[in-house]
């Protein structure tokens, strides 16, 4: 077992509670703009509710939203086998302590294990890597947004505009069963579960940061400015803000293949993520896998 200065289960506790009592910064500011840029009524006293509910959530320590999702776990950097385990009882203790809502059922029967584990729970993704510290990233996914993903084997000939119009057409859609103002995750390539899993690494990269690759830039303003313009707005009730950013990852696919997905994160698109070091540990929520 490799030893770190912290548990990792008092990691994870730490984690989920970051993640479901405050917003990320960069999520913070992209209300704030929405809410200085609508000029719908309705959308601005929605925005208004949003921001409201974030304050009282970070000031008293309690969930944002009464969905604190299914935490879906990356780690990253140095770990062993016992790494699972570790989590798992983490994700139990924060259940209970934080509290957490017992999400996680039997697919079948529904039965409720009452502590968000289960069979194939909780979901981790494992990038190992050469560096000298354990990263472990939690994204808490709620089913109203998670129950909007779209995954589309398009035909190559459709091309650019093909994946836009598929991108735009599953946002609108959605509608407001999402909770939007949205963040719009969109995977574009690989096979078609390495493409889903990209569009929703995607929704971890901060709104603030700049796509380094320009027609992927490109293709998350002009969604950005085409949703917005849509008029679906906050909750689906009109206004200007549908979606508070686009963030985009691609992969090489099949020649005879284009691969797009669709993970839409509500407004409260959570995120948070612990480096462990042999000297410390230190939380941030500026994730970028």
């Amino acid at each position: 077992m490799i030893k770190l200065p912290e548990p990792v289960e008092d990691v994870v506790v730490n984690l989920l509670r970051l993640a479901n009592t405050k917003l990320p910064m960069d999520v913070g500011w992209a209300l704030e703009a929405a809410a200085g840029w609508e000029t719908n009524e309705i959308a601005y006293t929605q925005l208004g509710a949003i921001m409201d509910n974030v304050k009282k959530a970070e000031h008293v320590g309690r969930p944002m939203c009464q969905d604190t999702g299914i935490p879906v776990f990356y780690v990253r950097g140095r770990f062993d086998s016992t790494i699972a385990g570790r989590i798992a009882e983490g994700v139990k203790r924060a259940t209970a302590n934080i509290p957490l809502r017992p999400n996680t059922v039997d697919p079948l029967t529904r039965e409720n294990c009452g502590s968000n584990l289960g069979e194939g729970m909780p979901i981790i993704h494992y990038i190992p890597t050469d560096d000298d510290f354990t990263e472990i990233t939690v994204l808490p996914k709620g089913a109203g947004s998670e129950n909007m993903t779209r995954l589309a084997m398009l035909n190559p000939a459709d091309g650019v505009d093909g994946v836009m119009r598929f991108i735009r057409d599953s946002v609108l859609d959605a509608g407001g069963r999402p909770c939007p103002p949205s963040i719009v995750g969109v995977g574009i390539g690989g096979t078609s579960d390495v493409c889903v899993s990209m569009a929703k690494e995607a929704l971890l990269t901060p709104l603030d940061d700049e796509n380094p690759d320009p027609v992927l830039r490109k293709m998350e303003e002009d969604l950005f400015v085409a949703l917005n313009g849509s008029g679906l707005g906050p909750m689906g009730l009109g206004g200007s803000t549908t979606v508070l950013g686009v963030r985009i990852k691609k992969a090489a696919c099949h020649t005879a293949s284009l691969p797009v997905c669709v993970n839409i994160g509500c407004w409260a698109t959570r995120r948070a993520s612990a480096r462990i070091r042999d000297d410390g540990v230190e939380y941030s929520q500026g994730v970028r896998l």
